[in-house]
């Protein structure tokens, strides 16, 4: 069984734009992070974000709305980032308030800033294997994880667990499209799949990401899988002083001994998604001073 490093890789990537971004001449590029709120995972995550853009040498603003923030005021500031031209990329940390359409608000990023890619033209264009567009960056880490760790997904079968917009259903149109990684026969799986198990048995490759702890069983896979767990779930754990743990929505301890390949939780997933963040800032930089 072969650990895939998720820390390492994203670190690499990470290496890999540092070198980048030093060699342009000139201005820099920036990314805009607007935060609605104090949810403490919100503030962690964009904390986290903003030290990786510095470290790489991007221009990194923060800006925080409160909670009850009208609509149009959050659009009015989206609207502003938009048409500022040292602006390469947005980011509207998620979740958002229930009052406010989390769709409509990613659709008011303008694609060629979208660099979480959730702009309905991305995903059209991701559809259209159109490499112009932004991939998620969560389903775009997780092709850079398969890639780089020697996972081959051609002509195999590929089955994702979970359906959302933001992992599943980019992940499932990755690993269909023509292309490497991808060329999967590819299978989509959810809540309300009849006898899941037969399904993800038959996986060369699963994409666990259903957000349910230790979901996913060791009589769930066959031996030789490689496994990509999406999950991040907390746990009690009167053991810990955080008094949780993270678990993956794989049942690491059972399936490792099965899998040829595995990613852990953490160090797995989570570190690629900022990563491919800033792999996609550095592109819409690029592509707006071509």
């Amino acid at each position: 069984m072969k650990l895939i490093d998720g820390n390492a890789i994203a670190e690499s990537i990470i290496e890999e734009l540092t070198k980048e971004v030093s060699q342009l001449l000139g201005k820099k590029p920036v990314i805009a992070v607007v935060r609605v709120g104090e949810d403490p995972a919100s503030v962690s995550y964009v904390r986290k974000k903003q030290k990786t853009a510095e470290r790489i040498g991007l221009g990194s603003r923060l800006h925080i709305l409160p909670e009850d923030v009208s609509k149009a005021d959050l659009f009015a500031q989206i609207d502003a980032l938009n048409t500022d031209p040292d602006v390469s990329g947005i980011l509207v940390q998620a979740p958002l308030p229930k009052h406010i359409d989390e769709t409509e608000t990613f659709n008011r990023v303008l694609p060629s800033k979208d660099v979480d890619g959730f702009n309905t033209v991305n995903i059209g264009k991701l559809c259209q294997e159109d490499d112009s567009g932004f991939v998620a960056c969560t389903p775009a880490g997780i092709v850079q994880l398969i890639e780089r760790s020697g996972v081959n997904t051609e002509g195999k079968h590929v089955v994702v667990l979970g359906r959302s917009q933001i992992v599943g259903k980019p992940a499932a149109l990755l690993m269909m499209r023509k292309g490497v990684p991808g060329n999967a026969t590819v299978t989509v799986c959810h809540s309300r799949t009849a006898d899941l198990a037969s399904i993800t048995s038959q996986a060369d490759v699963l994409i666990a990401a259903i957000g349910r702890p230790n979901f996913v069983t060791g009589d769930m896979v066959k031996d030789g899988v490689a496994v990509i767990d999406v999950g991040i779930n907390r746990i009690e754990d009167a053991t810990r002083k955080s008094g949780y743990r993270l678990v993956g929505d794989v049942d690491f301890e059972a399936v490792s001994q099965k899998a040829s390949h595995i990613t852990p939780v953490p160090g797995g997933v989570g570190p690629m998604t900022v990563a491919m963040l800033m792999y996609n800032t550095v592109r819409a930089f690029k592509a707006s001073h071509a």
